[in-house]
């Protein structure tokens, strides 16, 4: 694969490659490092690349599939965290929390109502997805399909 080829891919990719990692992964830092290590990993490999057998499309998410595969099982925590190591006592911590939560209540004043709902009952009600469809006599399929749209406009939101 020549340099223009791979400059052609990652033009053509990067957004995609994004997304799909944003659909999986929370943390905006790890997102960028993830995208990162997939094109490493795609360079890297370039010569074993068949278009015959695939696409660039298809190669480059199996890249991507697996390498966010690899992360889940990094960062899976092993054991739990003792809770007087957390409290959130910390002034700091109010702090930061009162203006994550002003940010968040600004942003969830724009989705709309059918998001909303679920976000409520989820975070703030603790109702579990399946709960939520049946409450709202909807498919638990289109409640992940909205929880999901919903996080992804919060998201875009506060950064």
């Amino acid at each position: 694969m020549t340099s223009d080829e791979k400059e052609r891919l990652y033009t053509e990719y990067r957004g995609k490659v994004l997304s799909y990692i944003r659909s999986h992964v929370f943390n905006a830092s790890d997102i960028e490092d993830l995208c990162e290590d997939v094109f490493v990993k795609a360079f890297s490999a370039a010569d074993s690349f068949d278009p015959s057998k695939a696409s660039a499309g298809t190669w480059l998410y199996s890249i991507t599939r697996n390498t966010v595969i690899d992360y889940c099982r990094r960062i899976r925590p092993t054991e739990e965290i003792p809770e007087e190591l957390s409290d959130g006592s910390l002034p700091e911590d109010e702090i930061l929390n009162a203006e994550t939560l002003e940010e968040l209540a600004a942003a969830l004043e724009q989705l709309p109502a059918e998001l909303t709902d679920i976000i409520v009952l989820h975070y703030y009600d603790d109702m579990p997805l399946t709960k939520i469809a049946a409450s709202l006599n909807i498919s638990y399929g289109m409640v992940k399909i909205r929880h999901n749209k919903a996080l992804a406009f919060l998201r875009s939101a506060l950064e």
